[in-house]
This record gives structure tokens, sequence and C-alpha cells, in this order.
């Protein structure tokens, strides 16, 4: 039902934003996946904030807000806003490497993009957005889903380092919008499952403004990530570094 839900409003979406269609000959599965990281995010460099809930069944909801910086693909930092217990708590990452800088230890701590961030969220799903330079992709099939036409790719990771060994991104064919993604450890397990969905205009572009992350194990245990005021910005490398971090204004 869900994913129904997802794709009705997705046909609505591109029949009042439709985009440029590939021809036969320029479809490429290297392609498709450029595609969809512009929609997902920008190329240029910018800020957005992150407010995510963790869903346990019989269990209150619980709630972190962070903000993101973005420049390239290959640097980010975290600021954590809320809860108050861990406001000041920074992450850095350059590339695949990823350090927390804690209020309370001197010294920044060498972390993982596969760690887990809040909820069923890891590092790598706040940090990273680029499954291009990440993954190499092969084109596995086209569906139909409720009349429309989707790509499955599979995706395999350039380095171990990444967030995931393998993801299964299915793609609609007239817009690039990503559906959803299956997201698997280097074991074979199924880790979660991501739907993108509440697509509405950021900045330039019509993208996704809600991930949905849902455990295959536990019924009901999920993880919302809501982005909200994305600008752009134009940051210096000086900002991407191990001693400005230590200095970082909250």
């Amino acid at each position: 039902m869900k994913q129904i839900t997802i794709i009705l409003a997705l046909i609505f979406i591109c029949s009042v934003f439709p985009l440029k269609i590939l021809t036969a000959e320029e479809i490429t599965a290297l392609k498709i996946l450029e595609y969809a990281d512009e929609i997902r995010a920008p190329k240029k460099d910018y800020r957005v904030t992150a407010r995510i809930i963790s869903k346990k069944p019989g269990k209150e909801d619980k709630i972190a807000v962070y903000e993101i910086w973005m420049k390239g693909k290959d640097k980010t930092i975290i600021k954590t806003l809320e809860p108050a217990m861990d406001k000041g708590t920074s992450l850095l990452m350059l590339r695949y490497d990823l350090w927390a800088f804690l209020q309370n230890i001197s010294k920044p701590l060498r972390i993982s993009l596969q760690q887990r961030l809040f909820g069923e969220a890891a590092n790598g799903d706040i940090a990273r957005a680029n499954f291009s330079g990440d993954y190499d992709p092969v084109l596995k099939d086209t569906v139909i889903i409720k009349g429309k036409e989707f790509y499955i790719l599979e995706l395999t990771a350039k380095d171990e380092r990444v967030t995931y060994h393998k993801v299964n991104l299915w793609v609609m064919k007239d817009t690039y919008y990503p559906l959803k993604g299956e997201f698997y450890a280097f074991s074979g397990k199924l880790l979660k499952t991501c739907y993108y969905t509440n697509y509405e205009k950021l900045l330039d572009q019509i993208r996704p403004t809600r991930l949905v992350l849902d455990n295959p194990l536990v019924e009901g245990q999920k993880t919302i990530i809501d982005y909200s005021n994305m600008t752009l910005d134009d940051f210096p490398d000086r900002v991407f570094t191990k001693n400005y971090l230590k200095k970082l204004k909250y």
C-alpha cells in the first residue's frame, strides 16, 4: 500500500514537472543513476536541515535534528542540534573518512559510514548522497507498477568503506525519481528498505523531502528523515578540516 501511494504521487508530479527523457542510445545504468542523484541532492554546495524520527513498536518516538553542510560529493559536516544532550556533537566526512567531534573529548573519534547515527539511519545515509560515485550500477530490469515504468538498478560498492555493499534501486523511467531502495550488508543481509516520498520543490528541482527507512526484521520499526530549509552556499575548503571543527560554533 505504501509503495502504491508513493507511485500515485510521483505520477502526478511528473505530469506537472516533466523532465528530459533519454533516447534508447543514451540510456545506460550510470546515466540513470546520475540523474537520480541530481534529483536527490544539488550539484552545488548547500546546507539543509534533517529532522529524524525513530519509531519502535510500543515505545515513545525519539527525535533528533541535524544541520548538514555539503561541499561537492566528498565533503560533509553534520551538526547535531537535538536532542539537547547531544547538541554540539559534530561529524566531519572527507571522502570515505569520518570523524566525530564530541564536546567533552578533546580528540576526534574515527568512525565509519556504516555505523548507526540515529534510529535506522546510518552515518552514511546522512553524510553522503553520491550513489553514482560510490557504486557500479547495472540495469537489471524494467517493471510496470500502476501503469508507470521503473528501472531496477543493482548497485555494487566500489570501496568497502561505503555505507552498503549492495543497493537495489527503483527509479521512475519518465522522471528519474527514485521510488525505493533495498540496502544490503557485505554479508548479503538486507539491512533496510528506504522509500523516497513527499516530493516537493527544493531550490531548482522537485526532490524527495522525506525518506522512510523500514527495518525488515521488526514490523513497525522505522525511521523517518524529513529534509527542509535547503539553501545553496559557497563553503571554503578550510571549513572541512579538523581544526575548523574544533572551533565550530552552535
